[in-house]
Parts: C-alpha cells; structure tokens; sequence
C-alpha cells in the first residue's frame, strides 16, 4: 500500500533500502534525546523503526503540526522550545540549536505521526540485532503530527506489563498496543483462520446458530435477555449451540463447524470466561473413535504449526475416568508431572494407625502421594506441605519417610508392619530417598486433596517438564452422580449423552456405575474441550431424564423441538468443542486467558472499558416490563 501516509510498513526498512525516500505513519514509541542527535522509535502494526534528527541548524527538516485541530498541543510545545531557547541565551549556550529540533523532542509517547526520510545505514557499533531494522535507521525530512496523545496511564513500551489488571482493562485499547498482547490477538487471527481452512477442507460446513434462543440447563446459569415484543419472556444468550448442531444433523448436514461464541453466568478463573468462543463441530454417523481420529490430528498440525514446545507424534493417551481420579487426584491432569498417585486403603487397613483404620471402616478412602528425592528435606518441607493440604480443606497429611538406606521414619511410620511398608514401597513405587504423603478421607475429597499436593509437589520439586504438550483423553466419564446440595442423583457431565449400553443399561445398572459415551481432551492440565455421542433416541432420552429426576413433561417443556425432531428419524451423531481461546492461552504461554481476549472482562465479570454491567435507565425497563428491585433492598436492610 503506497498512499501520502506510508510507502513501506516500519518493520520492512533493511539495507537494500538505503537511500531511498520513504513514507512511514506510526505511533511515537520512545525517545531518546543525545545532546547532537535525537532519535525517534516509529511503530505501526508490523514492527519498529529507528528515526534520527540532526540538532545542527543546517539539518533542514519541516515540522507539521498537523493543523488547527493540534493547535493547542501545539502552542504549547512552542512555549516550551522558547523556554528552552531563553534559558541556553541565559547560560551564554554558544551552540546553535535547530528549532525544530527542541520541539520534535517535545511531542509526547504515543502521538500518531507521519515521517518522510531517507533510509541510511547504521554505525557497525549501533546495529540492533534484536529488531529486523536493526541495520538501518531513517533520517527524517519531514515530521506531521497527526494526533496528538495526552499523558498515558502505563507506558506502552514496558514489556513487562507489570501494571494493575484493571488498569489495563480499562485502557485495553492501549494495552493492545503493547507487543505482546498485540501478538496474542494476531496469533488468535492466524489460529483460527488455519482451523477454517482445515475444517473447510475436511469437509465439513460452517453453519452459524442463533445467538438468541432458549433457556436450557446444561450446567452454568444462562445470560437472559428480556423480549419487548414479548411481554414477560426472555431469550437466553447460548451457553454452546448444543442443540441447534445435534438439530444441524437431524437436517442432514453431515458434518457441521463453527467458532461459536458461547456466553455463561458462571465464576471466573484463569482458564475461564463470561463469554469464549469453541471450535464447535458435530458428525452423523460416528462412534467415539470417529471423533478421536478426526480431532487429534488438527490439534496437532495446530500446535505443531503455532506452538513452541515439543508436541508428541503419538495418538493421543486415553485415560478412563476412574483412573485418572485414582492416579492423579483430578479428570484434568497434567501428564507432564511424573508423579502417580496410588490406592494406600488397603495398606492401613486394620494397621495400628487408629486415625486411619477408623476412617477406613467408616467408608473413607487412603491415597498415597510420593515425593521423590525428598527424604533429606527439612521438617519445614513436610509441614508446608501440610499447611498447603488444610488450607485447601484437608483434615490434615499423614507422611512417611524412606532415608538412603530404605528405613522407613516419621511420625506414622511405626504404625506399619515391615510387609505393609513393603507393599507400600512397591504400590507406590518408592525408592530409597522418597517420602510419600497420605490423604484421607471420602472418595472424591481425598483424591482431590492428592491432586492438589501432587501438583505442588511437582512444582516444588520442579518436575514438571516445561517444554512439551501432554495431551490425553478422558474417557467412561460415569452418566450420573450425587448432587451434593440435593443429595439426589444428577447428570455428572452431559444430559444429551448416550449411555454405554443404552437402552438396557439404564433399565438394569446401578445408575452410579452407568457411563457415558462422553469424553475430555485435556493438554497440560487443562480441558480444551469436552464432547459426546450424543443420546439420539427419544425413549431413551425419558429414561436417562427420568432416573436423574426429571418427569416426561420435564423433558419436553425444556426440550420439547429436540425431541420432536428426533421423531423424524435422527441419525447417530457426535462431537466435541475445543476452546478456541484456551488452545491461544496454552500457544502464548499465557497464564491467564484474559491475555488473548481481545476485549475481556476482569475477574467480576465487568468489562471495565465499556462500563459493562451499567445499571439501565428507568424507562428502558418500563418498556420491558422489568423493574428493578436491588436499591429497594439495599435500603431495607
């Protein structure tokens, strides 16, 4: 693009460029004021440029300040220059400065400006080798101030980005101009244009689903939006476009896409936003493994293509449920910490450890957590790693040591016959040198607790490899659970999952021992994504409602055009959805998602540059047939 504001992209300047007249527009990234010579940082979208001003009169150069619309800005750089030129006749300052000169140097960081130079060829002693204009550097001719910027709250420059979150929230259109936040969003852009690209070629369709539709329980609160049309009702904002792609397949599209943005009421966390966007897909006629072999390769050429650490070649682990509860404490694990959790209930079982035996027998569960290399810890290591356990709801860690000769010592090492620590060593694979911590308590609670103390374990101990992906699945996620509040039995993943076994294993099974065709795709510690076969049978679809509590009238009410459809002869069909801004997250090394959202909100849900939630002015509401009654109940209480 050549136009009166550019001939040329600041990051494009090198040495084949030398002595020629070039047009660059950009923000005023830095100043550097040497006395003889001032030089100017140029930056636009692609990069930075070095610019220099000679301060000897005889260097003719034209100063634009863009006008009237600058002209105050302007006035006062003026004054400033004449100050600056009194106080050198006061001083008897002999050395003739170009006005111009001193008033360049005045122009405040981040004013857009447009310079007309010739490229010159930089001092061996001043290449920069960091930047891809390290060799060169333009001698300006002619400097425009398009606009001028006023005091900025943080410095655009400072990489480091140690500033408030909200701070940078609230002037997010700034912090995007910071290289590694603006790098973020253009690796998003390439990410998801290679995933069109690749979906597109796979053979599937890019179909968009409403964004106005229908409430409907599928785990977190729904964003509602009241209908001015429709006195009374509201729309519900899609918590995923779950039902309309499973109705995408009942239509007969085969295989479906979207990026889909997918909005839930739900709290916050670093992995976790009010409103994200998934790589949402759907296939008829597949089973599980259809959707592995078609999902695990874009991952890869994803983060092979994007990534920088190592991605394995291999297909991806597959974990069932259970297994990944019993050995590493969470269905999200991290495969890159070598730590395995292990069953240690039967190894206390009946022992002298009373605390213990006595849990056991009322249904409480031991697990065993090693800590390699750690015998030789002092006792602060151990009680940290307590304090670590309780704060995080644990009654307390029971330990063991194992010294370099293979003794076991610690305050419940006498507690153990010497076959019961030697079946401890071997089922948790302990050498001389580890320790190994114990949790206690029911099932689900104690292999938290095991996971979280592994995690830090690792963390302390540094064992965590850095420098790969671990990806895996989680498979035979169990249909149903106890909903802790209720006490009742409840969906534990997906309600629109097929049951292994269909049919008749909901009319026989335990409905706690039932499992789903549902699966997880976990990197790193982290779900990119959830998915299903999906339950396509109505009669099906009443029995697995029915034994989580819900009525026939239930089902229909909440999913009523669903079901309808399914009459109407329904294919078998799957999918997954991985989360678009949590593969950017685990691509940019970020430890926060908010740092590859373009326009995020902070940790209380309030998008702090538009001022979002804003309370509505009364008569907006009257027209809704909604009042508020929050201040009402302020001043009651």
């Amino acid at each position: 693009m050549i136009n009166k504001y550019k001939t040329h992209n600041c990051n494009e300047l090198n040495i084949e460029h030398i002595d020629e007249k070039i047009i660059l527009s950009g923000w005023l990234n830095s100043k550097r004021d040497h006395g003889s010579l001032l030089f100017l940082d140029l930056r636009d979208s692609t990069g930075l440029v070095q610019c220099v001003i000679d301060s000897d009169p005889n260097h003719k150069f034209e100063l634009d300040f863009g006008g009237k619309i600058n002209e105050e800005a302007a006035a006062l750089i003026q004054e400033k220059c004449k100050n600056e030129e009194s106080n050198r006749t006061e001083t008897k300052d002999s050395n003739a400065v170009n006005p111009n000169f001193v008033a360049s140097s005045k122009i405040r960081l981040e004013s857009v400006v447009t310079i007309e130079g010739i490229v010159i060829k930089r001092n061996s002693e001043a290449i920069n080798k960091k930047l891809a204009t390290g060799e060169v550097e333009v001698k300006i001719s002619r400097i425009k101030i398009e606009s001028f910027s006023e005091q900025i709250p943080f410095q655009i420059n400072d990489e480091s980005g140690n500033y408030p979150e909200d701070l940078r929230l609230k002037y997010r259109f700034l912090d995007l101009r910071r290289k590694k936040v603006a790098d973020n969003i253009k690796l998003r852009s390439k990410v998801v244009s290679f995933i069109r690209k690749e979906m597109t070629e796979g053979g599937f369709l890019e179909i968009q689903t409403p964004i106005l539709t229908a409430s409907s329980p599928e785990g977190a609160r729904d964003y509602l939006v009241p209908s001015r049309l429709n006195p009374g009702k509201f729309y519900a904002l899609p918590q995923a476009p779950q039902q309309f792609k499973q109705l995408l397949m009942v239509s007969g599209f085969d295989k479906y896409f979207q990026i889909a943005p997918c909005f839930r009421d739900e709290d916050l966390r670093a992995d976790r936003s009010p409103e994200f966007y998934q790589l949402d897909l759907e296939m008829s006629f597949v089973e599980q493994e259809d959707v592995f072999t078609t999902v695990e390769p874009l991952l890869k050429s994803i983060f092979n293509k994007f990534g920088t650490k190592k991605t394995s070649t291999k297909n991806f682990e597959r974990i069932t449920y259970k297994d990944s509860i019993l050995k590493y404490g969470s269905d999200k694990p991290d495969l890159r910490n070598p730590i395995i959790i292990s069953e240690g209930t039967e190894i206390f079982k009946d022992s002298g450890f009373g605390i213990f035996a006595r849990a056991i027998k009322d249904g409480q569960i031991i697990r065993a957590i090693p800590a390699p290399n750690c015998s030789s810890k002092p006792r602060s290591f151990f009680d940290k790693t307590i304090e670590f356990a309780i704060f995080n709801g644990a009654g307390g860690l029971a330990y063991i040591i194992f010294d370099e000769n293979g003794v076991a010592k610690g305050p419940i090492a006498k507690f153990l016959s010497e076959e019961k620590l030697t079946l401890l060593k071997e089922t948790a694979h302990l050498d001389s040198g580890d320790a190994v911590f114990f949790s206690c308590g029911k099932e689900l609670e104690a292999a938290k607790i095991a996971g979280l103390v592994r995690t830090k374990l690792a963390e302390d101990l540094k064992l965590i490899d850095t420098s790969i992906y671990k990806f895996c699945w989680i498979i035979d996620f169990p249909m149903y659970e106890i909903n802790s509040e209720t006490g009742k039995i409840d969906f534990s993943h997906n309600p629109f999952s097929m049951p292994q076994g269909e049919m008749k294993t909901l009319k026989s099974e335990d409905p706690l021992k039932i499992k789903a065709y549902q699966y997880d795709i976990i990197c790193n510690g982290i779900e990119l994504s959830s998915g299903a076969i999906r339950n396509h049978k109505p009669e099906i679809m009443y029995k697995a409602f029915e034994i989580a509590g819900y009525d026939k009238e239930d089902v229909e009410r909440e999913f009523g055009t669903m079901l309808n459809a399914f009459k109407y002869g329904a294919p078998p069909h799957g999918g997954i959805a991985p989360g678009i801004d949590r593969i950017i997250m685990l691509l940019a090394d970020e430890p926060n998602i908010r740092e590859v959202i373009t326009f995020p909100m902070n940790g209380k849900a309030q998008d702090l540059l538009m001022d979002a939630p804003a309370k509505i002015n009364p008569k907006n509401l009257s027209g809704l047939y909604i009042k508020s009654t929050f201040e009402e109940k302020n001043k009651e209480q």
